[in-house]
Protein backbone atom coordinates (compact mmCIF):
# COMPACT_ATOMS: atom_id res chain seq x y z
CA UNK A 1 0.00 0.00 0.00
CA UNK A 2 2.81 2.55 0.60
CA UNK A 3 4.82 1.08 -1.99
CA UNK A 4 1.48 1.62 -4.41
CA UNK A 5 1.13 5.65 -2.52
CA UNK A 6 4.97 6.32 -3.35
CA UNK A 7 4.88 5.01 -6.79
CA UNK A 8 1.94 7.25 -7.71
CA UNK A 9 3.50 10.46 -6.08
CA UNK A 10 6.52 9.74 -7.94
CA UNK A 11 4.26 9.07 -11.69
CA UNK A 12 2.60 12.98 -10.28
CA UNK A 13 6.16 14.36 -9.85
CA UNK A 14 7.34 13.22 -12.57
CA UNK A 15 4.51 14.38 -14.76
CA UNK A 16 4.62 17.75 -13.25
CA UNK A 17 8.61 18.11 -14.43
CA UNK A 18 7.72 17.37 -17.88
CA UNK A 19 5.04 20.13 -17.51
CA UNK A 20 7.08 22.73 -15.70
CA UNK A 21 9.78 21.89 -18.42
CA UNK A 22 7.32 22.21 -20.99
CA UNK A 23 5.66 25.43 -19.78
CA UNK A 24 9.29 26.97 -19.50
CA UNK A 25 9.66 26.56 -23.45
CA UNK A 26 6.52 27.92 -24.16
CA UNK A 27 7.46 31.01 -21.33
CA UNK A 28 11.17 31.47 -23.11
CA UNK A 29 9.47 31.28 -27.10
CA UNK A 30 6.92 33.77 -26.52
CA UNK A 31 9.22 36.00 -24.55
CA UNK A 32 11.44 35.72 -27.95
CA UNK A 33 8.28 36.52 -30.15
CA UNK A 34 7.57 39.67 -27.98
CA UNK A 35 11.62 41.22 -27.84
CA UNK A 36 10.90 40.76 -31.92
CA UNK A 37 7.37 42.63 -31.47
CA UNK A 38 8.86 45.01 -29.70
CA UNK A 39 11.43 45.64 -31.91
CA UNK A 40 9.14 45.89 -35.18
CA UNK A 41 7.05 48.29 -33.24
CA UNK A 42 9.67 50.69 -32.30
CA UNK A 43 10.91 50.56 -36.01
CA UNK A 44 7.81 51.36 -37.33
CA UNK A 45 7.36 53.76 -34.69
CA UNK A 46 10.56 55.75 -35.99
CA UNK A 47 9.66 55.25 -39.47
CA UNK A 48 6.55 56.96 -38.93
CA UNK A 49 7.66 59.89 -37.09
CA UNK A 50 10.24 59.90 -39.87
CA UNK A 51 7.66 60.36 -42.35
CA UNK A 52 5.50 62.93 -40.25
CA UNK A 53 8.73 65.41 -39.89
CA UNK A 54 9.12 64.70 -43.52
CA UNK A 55 5.88 65.96 -44.43
CA UNK A 56 5.59 68.76 -42.35
CA UNK A 57 8.93 70.22 -43.94
CA UNK A 58 7.74 69.94 -47.40
CA UNK A 59 4.53 71.90 -46.59
CA UNK A 60 3.94 75.37 -45.43
CA UNK A 61 2.60 75.52 -42.01
CA UNK A 62 0.10 78.49 -43.39
CA UNK A 63 -0.82 77.94 -46.95
CA UNK A 64 -4.02 78.97 -48.46
CA UNK A 65 -5.96 76.56 -49.76
CA UNK A 66 -6.62 76.77 -53.97
CA UNK A 67 -9.53 78.14 -54.48
CA UNK A 68 -11.10 76.78 -57.45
Amino acid sequence: MIEERLVNIETKISFQEDLIEELNKIVYQQQKKLNQLEAICTSLARHIQSLAEAGNESKPVNEMPPRY
